[in-house]
């Protein structure tokens, strides 16, 4: 087979779904390449641009680095890059630094903000369709609010205290509940009262959030009233000045801040690509991706306009995103491979809106209606699902801490229960106590201190009957081991200490039976885990690998407790253990320098060091 090459411009969810797929699909082919073009190194995270807006997230939470999701996918080029142009007679991709041959071509570029031509919107409204925007956002309402801090004049301060969102489709709804979680923090950082604050949702139609059901729509419109956002339906906005909006009705409303999220259009860069044009300068394409008229160019995301089975166009939403990008992976892999193409299916397992941190509203599968915690739950199910989806445990891994442990204000889902913020420092001595606990019991085992016998003499404790009696008779030690438990640091004074269990179940029994087959590697076995003792002992107290450490605590817990020879006294062990894994071992701990040393050599190994732009090649 000739050299074929696929380049993909855009590495929005579309864009990184095709080329995943792509990959993996020609990951033993050397004849294929795949070139993925983007203006930036990284995916950006786009339905969670809202909780970067609305200060509840830091830019880096919804930023995937590209070198990172396509590390181990050799046959991917990274190219960060602006596209200019495309020339179909040569096949060429031109770039503003470059340009790139293709055999099929994908375009992923996504959409951006349509504004219908509105007066006063591109010179005074925000947007929410990119990083930049958010960050834009973000810092334009926190100089804002500190400005009016210090405004004496009522009239003016509560123009700037009046946040408004044009729009009340999923961004604005998503946006708008953002900004009711920030505005107590705004208030109390800033000194203003928070009454003063104003949030306000403008939408042109009838109805809001038309993508669900309008019982689910009713519940959303009904807590935020209850938050104090006030909603004006059937009022479309005909003019946006630095200080206020017009309605159509006439009516004007004082505000320093409109963000629009009224509607999408592409991405105006295609414009000149020579490519046929439906609604909002979406590209056509067929059921097979398709652009009308090329077999070789492939159009996905929310850039594309195909027109589905109940004859809408596919929807500009992340499932479509992804399922289009498939489908043109698949097509361009069948193109190359000489089979049959597939046509596209759309398959749209439900609907979800979040308004704030803690609630929100999902329909699943056309018949699961749910609101609240549960709503949220299942976005941030889907959220990790779609890590899984893209082979980034990385990633997912960082969404967890962003979303659960690295939060202030109780802003999720948990109402900040799971914050890691709180101060481990008062848990240095908890730690050091536990560690000293278990070195103690390991040097009693090991030396025979406080009159305890050594395990490395003649001593041997075997649990099992079948032991036991291999032993019995062999030594006075052998004999009474059965009556001393392995583990027992503490007795309650004045009554004799219970077990937990009384003997091993049998299937435990049957387990230890084989890894312990006689007396000798009893022995041996012994002698390790008394050394495990102290080891673990000297990482608590030293605070080195602290997680792994306390994990391992309560595993050999239930180890001894399966064994017949742990006390009910001694339980506690577990729930140290298990609020020691709060990070404790970075406060006057090892974990302070060697985690983020090992984090650091062990994404360098995975991943590879990620490289400046310009020295990519």
């Amino acid at each position: 087979m000739s050299q074929k090459n696929i380049v993909v411009v855009g590495a929005g969810f579309a864009g990184v779904a095709a080329t995943k797929r792509l990959a993996k699909r020609f990951k033993k082919n050397e004849d294929v390449t795949i070139t993925l073009i983007d203006r930036h190194p990284y995916q950006t995270y786009m339905t969670e641009l809202h909780e970067v807006a609305g200060g509840r997230v830091e830019p880096d939470a919804i930023q995937f680095d590209l070198q990172r999701l396509f590390s181990r996918k050799k046959n991917v080029k990274l190219v960060t890059d602006n596209v200019l142009d495309i020339d179909h007679d040569k096949n060429i991709v031109k770039t503003e630094n470059d340009s790139y041959s293709f055999d099929y071509l994908i375009l992923g570029m996504g959409g951006e903000p349509n504004d219908f031509g509105t007066p006063g919107v591109k010179d005074h409204a925000f947007t929410l369709w990119s990083m930049e925007d958010a960050i834009k956002i973000r810092e334009h309402i926190e100089s804002t609010v500190a400005e009016a801090s210090t405004v004496r004049d009522d009239a003016k301060r509560k123009a700037m205290l009046t946040f408004t969102v044009c729009g009340s489709g999923f961004t604005g709804i998503e946006m708008v509940g953002e900004l009711a979680d920030w505005k107590d923090r705004l208030a109390k950082d800033h000194k203003v009262d928070p009454d003063e604050i104003s949030l306000i949702v403008v939408e042109a139609i009838p109805t809001i959030l038309n993508m669900i059901s309008r019982k689910n729509a009713e519940k959303a419109e009904r807590y935020m009233e209850k938050r104090g956002i006030k909603i004006l339906k059937s009022s479309p906005i005909v003019k946006v000045a630095p200080d206020h909006i017009e309605l159509k009705s006439g009516e004007k409303i004082p505000t320093h801040t409109l963000i629009w999220t009224a509607g999408v259009k592409a991405n105006s860069d295609t414009e000149d690509f020579g490519l046929e044009k439906a609604r909002a300068n979406r590209l056509v394409a067929n059921e097979y991706m398709e652009a009308e008229g090329y077999d070789d160019v492939y159009v996905i995301g929310d850039l594309v306009y195909y027109v589905e089975e109940d004859g809408a166009p596919t929807p500009q939403i992340v499932q479509a995103a992804e399922q289009t990008g498939h489908t043109a992976a698949e097509n361009i892999a069948a193109a190359i491979e000489g089979t049959e193409k597939h046509k596209h299916e759309s398959n749209y397992q439900g609907f979800m809106v979040s308004i704030g941190s803690t609630y929100g509203v999902a329909e699943l599968m056309g018949k699961y209606n749910l609101s609240g915690f549960f709503a949220i739950l299942v976005k941030h199910l889907v959220n990790l699902l779609y890590f899984f989806e893209i082979r980034s445990g990385y990633y997912a891994v960082q969404y967890v801490f962003h979303e659960f442990f690295h939060i202030r204000d109780k802003r999720n889902i948990f109402r900040g229960h799971l914050s890691r913020y709180g101060n481990v420092l008062w848990s240095v001595p908890l730690r050091v106590f536990f560690g000293s606990m278990w070195l103690v019991e390991g040097l009693k085992k090991a030396f025979g201190l406080f009159g305890s016998e050594s395990w490395f003499t003649d001593r041997v404790a075997l649990p099992f009957s079948w032991l036991q009696d291999a032993t019995s008779g062999a030594s006075p030690a052998a004999e009474t081991a059965a009556a001393d438990p392995v583990f027992g640091l503490s007795y309650v004074y004045g009554e004799e200490p219970m077990m937990i269990l009384k003997e091993a179940p049998g299937w435990f029994e049957a387990i230890m039976e084989f890894m312990i087959p006689n007396t000798d590697i009893a022995l041996i076995f012994q002698k390790v885990m008394t050394l495990v003792e102290i080891g673990v002992g000297l990482a608590l107290i030293f605070g080195l690998f602290t997680w792994l450490v306390s994990a391992l605590t309560i595993a050999l817990v239930a180890s001894f407790t399966l064994s017949g020879m742990f006390y009910w006294v001694n339980i506690w062990f577990v729930f140290v253990a298990l609020s020691l894994m709060n990070g404790s071992g970075r406060a006057f701990g090892l974990d302070y320098y060697a985690i983020p040393w090992i984090q650091k050599v062990a994404g360098n190994w995975w991943y590879g060091k990620t490289k400046p732009v310009y020295k990519q090649k």
